[in-house]
C-alpha cells in the first residue's frame, strides 16, 4: 500500500498511525496537494490527501474509510476499536468530537494561509472557532469522565486520533485552545507523540515515514 499526502496533514498522520498499530506495511509518499498538485493529480485527480492506493491499485479517500479498510486488513483479534458495542459507543463519541475539532482546525488555517487576507471573513472565523472551542470542551469532559490510556498495546483510534488532532491545533492555531484548560486532552496527546513510536516514527511535519527514532 501507498499513503500519499504530508505528515502536516492531521489526516495523514492518523492514517499513517493506525497502519502502523495494526501491523500494515506501507510506503509513504509526501506529496503536498499545493506545491505537488500536478504530481498529486497523477496519483488521484481528485487531489484529495490522504490518498491510499491499495495493493490492487484501487484508490481510497478519506482518512476514515482508509482506517476503515485497515481495520478489515488486520490479523484477527488486532483492532483499534472496542468490541462491546457500550465502549464502542464511547470511542464513537470521543472520535466524532476530534474530527469535528480537527475539521475546524483546518478550516481556521485555510481562511488565515489560503484566503488573501482582505477577503478574510471574520464573522466566519468567530463562528468557526466557537464550533472548534465547543468541540474541545465537550471532548476534555468525555476524556475525563473515561480517561484513554496511552501504550502502544493499549491506545486505541479514539485516543490515537484525539493526539494528533490536538497536536496539530497547537501547532497550526496555537494560542487559541488553552493546554490548561484541556488537561486530559493535553496530557494524552503529550505522552502519545512523545512516547509512542508509531508517532515518533510519523511526526507532524514534512519528512517521510518512517522517520528514525
Amino acid at each position: 500500500m501507498q499513503l500519499i499526502g504530508m505528515l502536516d496533514s492531521p489526516y495523514v498522520r492518523r492514517v499513517a498511525i493506525s497502519l502502523q498499530l495494526l501491523g500494515l506495511p506501507f510506503e509513504h509518499r509526501s506529496v503536498s496537494v499545493f506545491r505537488g498538485f500536478d504530481q498529486f493529480r497523477q496519483i488521484n485527480p481528485v487531489v484529495k490527501a490522504p490518498t491510499l492506493v491499495c495493493d490492487d491499485g484501487s484508490v481510497l479517500m478519506d482518512s476514515t474509510l482508509m482506517i476503515d479498510y485497515a481495520e478489515a486488513l488486520a490479523a484477527p483479534g488486532r483492532s483499534l476499536m472496542p468490541s462491546s458495542l457500550p465502549e464502542r459507543l464511547q470511542a464513537l463519541r470521543v472520535i466524532g468530537l476530534a474530527l469535528a475539532a480537527c475539521e475546524k482546525s483546518v478550516q481556521i488555517v485555510y481562511e488565515h494561509n489560503v484566503r488573501p487576507p482582505e477577503k478574510e471573513h471574520q464573522p466566519w472565523l468567530d463562528r468557526v472557532t466557537g464550533q472548534m472551542l465547543a468541540a474541545y470542551g465537550a471532548l476534555e469532559l468525555e476524556l475525563q469522565r473515561e480517561p484513554l490510556l496511552v501504550t502502544s498495546r493499549t491506545i486505541g483510534q479514539a485516543g490515537l486520533t484525539t493526539a494528533v488532532v490536538w497536536h496539530f491545533t497547537q501547532q497550526l492555531v496555537p494560542g487559541v485552545v488553552a493546554g490548561s484548560a484541556h488537561p486530559a486532552i493535553q496530557s494524552l496527546s503529550l505522552k502519545a507523540e512523545t512516547m509512542l513510536p508509531e508517532f515518533m516514527a510519523a511526526p507532524h511535519g514534512e519528512g517521510v515515514y518512517p522517520v528514525p527514532v
